[in-house]
């Protein structure tokens, strides 16, 4: 195996890789988690809120 060929076969292994990372990103049964996750950042707030108010959750 000659140096142009380990190069193709790297090339095509990282290609296919960012292939499933992408398809694994935008997945519809990734959807809710990225939504969670991008809702943490107001679960703080709620938390706050909600001492302040005296409730409990």
């Amino acid at each position: 195996m000659d140096y142009g060929t380990l190069q193709g076969v790297i090339t095509i292994v990282v290609m296919l890789t960012f292939v499933g990372i992408f398809a694994w990103a935008y997945s519809s049964r990734q959807k809710k988690n990225f939504d969670d996750a991008a809702n943490l950042v107001f679960t703080d707030d709620e938390i706050q809120k909600m001492k302040d108010s005296g409730e409990q959750k």
